[in-house]
């Protein structure tokens, strides 16, 4: 699915005046890429990504999903679009606490209409991709921050969305356990997912195939990853854990 944002602005009200957070924003996304968002707190990367993945609409400017005018959709007709076409995953995992994994990736299943058994069925291949089948059971807080973030791809997965919204899916956990979920998002890429992605750490934006440079609500520069890390290889590499 091709993306393109023409001419994007976005605003919010603050104290009775209007705040430019996105100026004019123009952005191509073919399918199967994978991009890094990179800038300052403030530069807007986290705006563009909620417009990208229409938890948000854009005060002017157009958004196009394979020539598809959706920025201004309804709420029911974006509900939709995002149940089959996007998933999330966020730095913090956003798992519902009383729930196990399995039943945290079952529940946005619900509202696409899915028989119990077909939930049950997708919620558990989308666990055994991610490597949890293991853990279906368990609660988020008997997990590790990185199984967690697991559970959380397989919930954004198992709607069978083809495009990834990351919103610094490494940025709380350790160095190995981030390498360990870099892996698993450039499988995905390799299967020809889209992965959009937004990181503060210049490492984690290397395993990316193109990095956009934001700043002040714009986009200043652009550049494509040559050599992309692979975070396989760099896992070979660190120490082994004793």
């Amino acid at each position: 699915m091709h993306l393109e944002l023409q001419e994007v602005t976005k605003s919010f009200r603050l104290e009775g005046e209007d705040l430019p957070i996105l100026r004019g924003i123009s952005l191509n996304i073919q399918e199967g890429e994978f991009v890094a968002l990179m800038g300052p707190s403030g530069s807007g990367k986290t705006t563009l990504m909620n417009i990208l993945g229409l938890l948000d609409r854009p005060n002017s400017g157009e958004y196009r999903m394979d020539q598809r005018e959706v920025g201004q959709l309804s709420v029911e007709q974006r509900a939709r679009l995002r149940s089959r076409a996007l998933g999330y995953v966020f730095q913090n995992f956003n798992l519902i606490p009383r729930e196990t994994a399995l039943a945290n990736v079952e529940t946005p299943l619900m509202y696409q209409g899915l028989a119990s058994r077909e939930r049950y069925r997708r919620a558990m291949e989308a666990l055994e991709r991610v490597g949890m089948n293991n853990r279906a059971k368990h609660l988020p807080s008997q997990l590790s921050g990185g199984q967690q973030q697991r559970v959380a791809i397989a919930r954004a997965l198992a709607g069978g969305a083809k495009i990834l919204l990351a919103d610094e899916p490494t940025g709380a956990l350790d160095t190995r356990t981030g390498l360990q979920i870099m892996a698993l998002f450039e499988a995905l890429n390799r299967e020809n997912h889209t992965l959009i992605m937004v990181t503060h750490d210049p490492d984690i934006a290397q395993h990316a195939r193109r990095i956009v440079h934001m700043r002040d609500g714009r986009i200043r520069s652009e550049e494509a990853v040559t050599q992309p890390l692979q975070a396989e290889r760099l896992l070979a590499e660190m120490p082994q854990e004793t």
